[in-house]
């Protein structure tokens, strides 16, 4: 809640539903997620994004503001069977299950510690998926040091190729020019335009259909 670019960002309505509760709805269709939980601060700003997720029956995981792997590491603490954990960002509405479903097998098939679509990046901006073992996950935890890794949780892991087995996932065509993630209002303004126009018809609306959009708004990184 206390992004410094858009704050409250997580709540703001998409289509009257705050948008998380968007992103949820479309996790909810991955396959390979065998449970959610919410890994929010304990910082009182974040106590409206708490409370909504208790109200959806969410899990909800609560700890520092600035030590996000920290803050990974107890809501791990709390679920001791998860042998895998996937990194979803929540400023990403329009995250595909599919993709998710994706990258959690090439994790799984090849026995990696990381594995994520953005190694090489063809998807969109906003379709991010990091998947890594529970045990390489509170490796980092207990020896990262730097406050970047602290904060952005799985750069340990990534960036010591020597030590850990990464794999990534890519797509063709590449759509990386495109950006479908949340930061500023103009990425919300796209994210509602984009329900208004395909979610009445199409609830389910996949990677495609949003690019087909995109194209047309040109929803292009800088």
């Amino acid at each position: 809640m206390s992004s410094s670019r858009l704050p409250d960002k997580v709540m703001a309505p998409v289509l009257g539903v705050p948008m998380i509760g968007r992103q949820v709805e479309r996790l909810r269709r991955a396959k390979r997620i065998d449970e959610l939980v919410v890994a929010t601060s304990s910082d009182p700003s974040d106590d409206p994004l708490a409370d909504y997720c208790d109200r959806q029956g969410l899990a909800v995981f609560r700890g520092s503001l600035n030590d996000v792997l920290g803050r990974f590491a107890g809501a791990m603490a709390h679920h001791v069977e998860a042998k895998v954990v996937i990194r979803l960002t929540a400023d990403c509405p329009l995250t595909d299950g599919s993709v998710i479903d994706a990258v959690v097998e090439r994790h799984l098939s090849s026995g990696a510690d990381y594995t994520s679509n953005t190694v090489v990046r063809t998807y969109p901006h906003g379709l991010d998926v990091e998947v890594a073992s529970a045990s390489a996950l509170l490796e980092a935890s207990r020896e990262a040091t730097e406050a970047y890794d602290r904060e952005h949780v799985m750069p340990f892991i990534y960036h010591r190729p020597e030590r850990f087995h990464l794999e990534g996932v890519e797509r063709t065509p590449s759509l990386s020019h495109l950006r479908w993630t949340v930061d500023v209002p103009e990425d919300l303004e796209f994210v509602r335009d984009v329900y208004a126009r395909l979610y009445p018809s199409d609830p389910t609306f996949d990677t495609a259909a949003i690019a087909a959009l995109a194209w047309n708004s040109s929803r292009a990184t800088a």
